[in-house]
Formats: C-alpha cells, structure tokens, sequence
C-alpha cells in the first residue's frame, strides 16, 4: 500500500508533504511502524521486569510526554521527532494495555474492546470535527491531538488484541504473527480490487501494524518455555533500536534533502 490518500503529483502535493506534520506513508513507513512496535512491546516488558509495572508506566508516561511536546513544538513533519513520539506511544501503550490486565485483572477481550470503543469514537469526533481522517491533513494543532489519540487508541487495542490471540486463543506468538501478517495484507488488497476507500485502508493496516510487530517480537524473546526463541525482552529491544534509529536517520537524510529541492 502506498499513501492511503493518494491525490495527483505536482507543486501542491509537494507544499502538502513540507507543511504535514506527520509523513508520507510510503513502504518504508510500514517497515518503521513495524520496528517501533516491535521495540515498544519488549521494552515495555524489559521495563516492567525491571522496575515494577507502576514505575515502569510513571517512565514511560512521563517518557511519552516529553515525546509528544517536542512534537507539537515542531512547524512541520521531523523524522527524528515524529519517530521518537511513536516509539514512546508504542511503549506507554503497550504499558496501558498490559496494566489493565496484569495490575487492575480486566480480561483480554474486555479490554481490546473498550479500546475497539475509544478509537471508534475518537475517529467519529475527528471525522464530525475535521471532515476527513486522511492523515496528510493533519497540518493543525486539533488535527494532530485527533491524530495522536488515535494513535494510542491504535497501539493500545492491538497490544491487548495481540496477546487474546497468543493467550486467550491458545495461537502462540509465531502463529499470531502469521494471522496478521496475512491480515494486513487484506485492507492493501481490498483498496485495490474492491475499490476501499484509501483512507479506510489505512487505518486498518496501521491498527494491524501493531499485534503484527508486538508478536513477531515477543517470539523472539520470548522464553521457550513460554513458546518464543529465547532471545530475552532486553537484547531484542536492544536490536531493535539500533534498527530503528538506522532507518530513522536515512528517513531524516533523505527528507532533509527533499526539503531543500522545495525550497
């Protein structure tokens, strides 16, 4: 899937690209929301090993904070900052959802589908509000709070979708993997041969990203006995970041460079 708002090329697609503040959704975005969701899932669960569940979240909420300032401060889309705020959602989401579990008891079905309500609602508040969910819109201050608590809505649900699968579902993390990696797949296919609406397609996919990374991680360092290869939470997490900050840093390359050629 390429843009999930695909509008004609020229000089005022090119001025939409420099102001939006989130960035164009091309095949290496989908790689990057895969990492960063991947990542979150282990270091969320190296963190809460470490320190404790509330510590744990009190980090990675004030983490999440400090991520989302930056992002606001900016006038437009920032590699380095807009990553850094996913990975720091992708980790307090993870957080939220394995909180309501582990720490308050609520089941895993209960609780993907109390956040299945908030994205619902918070997609139907932004479409009332804004008249279109299509991301290189998002170019406003409300646009972007709309946008942001969408995605935490998105990482939360498919953390808890994630583990209903593996857990509640008896699937296991490789077999889940392989359920969403054909899953996301499907909205890419309907836009194409059935026409579905590019934006709705988008968001499915990106929603999919997140039980797709989470549990193609959790495989990895998962313990054996728990049906993963063993790698460790930690070491993975590890890996993972250094992958991540690699991608990020050709994304801020290259986007620097096409800034310039629009200036």
């Amino acid at each position: 899937m390429t843009t999930a708002q695909t509008r004609p090329s020229g000089p005022a697609t090119s001025a939409r690209a420099v102001l939006s503040k989130v960035p164009e959704v091309t095949g290496l975005f989908w790689v990057a929301k895969v990492l960063t969701t991947g990542m979150g899932e282990t270091a969320s669960d190296t963190l809460a090993n470490s320190l404790g569940p509330i510590p744990a979240v009190a980090l990675g909420g004030l983490g999440l904070l400090v991520a989302l300032v930056l992002q606001f401060r900016v006038k437009r889309y920032v590699p380095v900052v807009y990553w850094f705020a996913i990975v720091m959602v992708s980790v307090f989401g993870t957080m939220a959802a394995d909180g309501l579990h582990v720490v308050v008891g609520v089941p895993y079905p209960a609780s993907a589908s109390l956040f299945l309500v908030s994205l619902v609602v918070i997609f139907a508040w932004w479409r009332k509000a804004e008249g279109t969910l299509a991301i290189d819109s998002v170019r406003t201050t409300r646009r972007e709070l709309f946008y942001w608590a969408a995605v935490l809505a998105t990482f939360a649900m498919g953390t808890a979708v994630g583990d209903l699968t593996a857990y509640g579902f008896d699937l296991g993390w490789l077999q889940g993997a392989l359920l969403f990696a054909v899953a996301i797949a499907l909205p890419a296919l309907a836009h194409r041969l059935l026409r579905l609406n590019a934006v709705a397609a988008f968001w499915l996919a990106y929603i999919l990203t997140r039980p797709l990374g989470a549990s193609l991680a959790d495989w990895l360092g998962a313990p054996k006995a728990h049906h993963g290869l063993g790698f460790g939470y930690g070491p993975v997490s590890a890996v993972l970041t250094v992958v991540i900050v690699l991608v990020v840093a050709y994304l801020q390359a290259t986007h620097g460079r096409k800034n310039r050629e629009h200036a």
